[in-house]
């Protein structure tokens, strides 16, 4: 995992002080550790941390399921 995604990791970690890790193919969403009252923060830190917009009208629900899933659909460019 690339150094964004641990940003990632450690936002969430933050909000859940009662995980000590989030394993890549962790569900996000049916393990509760997004949700609808934080998910537009979490939207902004992955612009920041990805250098790019991401638009709201084109949102789908599964690309922000996993570390993993989220790495490679907005963090991906990040690496490069």
């Amino acid at each position: 995992m690339s150094s964004s995604v641990d940003q990632v990791k450690a936002w969430i970690l933050k909000r859940h002080p009662e995980r000590t890790d989030i394993p890549a193919d962790l569900d996000l969403i049916d393990n509760r550790l997004i949700d609808s009252l934080a998910f537009a923060e979490f939207l902004f830190l992955l612009e920041e941390l990805g250098g790019q917009t991401i638009d709201r009208g084109s949102l789908v629900v599964d690309d922000f399921r996993t570390l993993a899933r989220i790495e490679q659909k907005y963090l991906r460019a990040a690496v490069r």
